[in-house]
């Protein structure tokens, strides 16, 4: 999937006259040489999109892990899905002289504007799981997964471990640009595969389990017959795995992604078969490494990183990279510095 399909795909609305208003003058830049704006220790701003949402919090812990062993302090601070709370969140940080800011955005505009801000107060600024509407020079780096690629991984295992197969695609909701990109993904790859398996039908459990049981079991009592479903996340997964139960067909191996503590644990207890896991610990990691480097002025970091899409199932389960950051994930990418 190109980088112009995904950013149209997560583009959200405009945002208010209030949050246009913020300049758009052209970035000072910063010394590195300077050293920290705040005492002996560089001070991070890390503003969230919604700490009510567990991929946004496993990736703020993993940035906090980072700043503890390198010695930075971080202030990290909740928009709540708010773009107005956003603009004074930011605001603050700059009042703060914090030395960099990350930033887990709303929308691409919301980034673009937070961006500015940050650009015209001479701070570095990063990004996560989203693409800024700016032009690569005015900010540091994204780093995301991209649900186009997992869409792919998913198709290429089931080609792979399952060839010949009809896959029942329980699917997240439409409309929202997520269930689209990894729709773009798929059918890319179904291409590739030139018909090694194929997709007999398509239903919408929207991102809920019990709606995913639901559309599951109608399918069952159709009659449509087919020999793996992809869900497309865990707790899809579950509600697939409660209709198959139900309908004695509990053998049916199910594929779905995420890769989060709760989607290994359903590994483990066989409600699903495998997971496209895209740890997002790596994201807090990959994010913060970036902008210290840029900060202290060590390296220039890639202006964007795509998460790793790596499936997991029952033969490699003890060695999958967990979303709960540890020594194992910082040396999987290498070090923090």
């Amino acid at each position: 999937m190109s980088r112009k399909s995904f950013v149209a795909l997560l583009s959200a609305a405009a945002l208010s006259l209030t949050l246009a208003s913020c300049s758009t003058a052209e970035p000072e830049t910063s010394d590195p040489a300077d050293g920290p704006n705040n005492g002996e220790n560089y001070v991070f701003g890390n503003i969230a999109y919604n700490m009510q949402d567990i991929w946004n919090v496993y990736s703020t812990e993993a940035f906090q892990y980072a700043a503890d062993e390198l010695g930075v302090e971080v202030v990290t601070l909740d928009s709540a899905n708010n773009l107005e709370t956003s603009v004074s969140l930011m605001e603050d940080l700059i009042a703060r002289d914090v030395d960099g800011i990350s930033v887990f955005p709303i929308s691409p505009d919301q980034a673009a504007t937070l961006g500015r801000m940050a650009a015209d107060a001479g701070i570095p600024v990063t990004f996560e799981n989203t693409f800024p509407a700016l032009e690569e020079d005015e900010y540091v780096s994204v780093v995301a997964a991209e649900y186009g690629v997992i869409g792919a991984a998913a198709m290429a295992y089931i080609a792979e471990n399952y060839p010949g197969a009809r896959v029942l695609f329980v699917a997240g909701a439409q409309g929202g640009g997520v269930y689209e990109a990894y729709q773009e993904g798929i059918d890319a790859e179904l291409a590739d595969l030139d018909g090694a398996i194929e997709i007999v039908q398509t239903v919408h459990g929207d991102w809920e389990t019990e709606l995913s049981m639901n559309v599951t079991a109608d399918v069952i009592q159709a009659g449509t017959e087919f020999d793996v479903v992809f869900a497309n996340n865990e707790l899809m997964g579950k509600g697939v795995h409660n209709a198959l139960v139900e309908a004695g067909l509990e053998n049916i191996p199910i594929v779905s992604t995420g890769g989060g503590p709760d989607g290994l644990a359903m590994i483990s207890s066989g409600e699903i078969t495998a997971t496209m896991s895209a740890p997002v610990s790596l994201q807090g990691l990959i994010t913060f490494r970036n902008l210290h480097q840029v900060v202290t002025g060590s390296a220039t970091p890639e202006s964007f990183t795509s998460l790793p899409v790596i499936p997991v199932d029952s033969s490699n389960l003890d060695e999958a990279i967990s979303w709960e950051v540890s020594e194992r994930e910082v040396e999987y990418i290498g070090g923090l510095e």
